[in-house]
């Protein structure tokens, strides 16, 4: 699998890890619902998950880790 490859399942999980607690937990305590409650669990995800970036540098490929609760980026093994 490649280095490009493993970065968009690294976002995805990231993304859907957040997103299906959010969304129960805004559920169960709020009164949202449908479209409303779907696009804020969205907006929570995309704001608390990691953001994983694939980059070619010049020791090869790698992939790139941001997150808020890490400071700076950090290199994914």
């Amino acid at each position: 699998m490649s280095k490009k490859t493993k970065a968009f399942f690294y976002n995805f999980l990231s993304f859907t890890a957040i997103y299906i607690p959010a969304l129960y937990i805004l559920k169960s305590i709020t009164n949202l619902e449908g479209f409303v409650l779907s696009i804020t669990a969205f907006v929570i995800s995309l704001v608390l998950g990691p953001k994983f970036q694939y980059l070619k540098t010049n020791d090869g490929e790698k992939i790139f880790m941001k997150w808020i609760f890490v400071k700076g980026i950090k290199e994914v093994k």
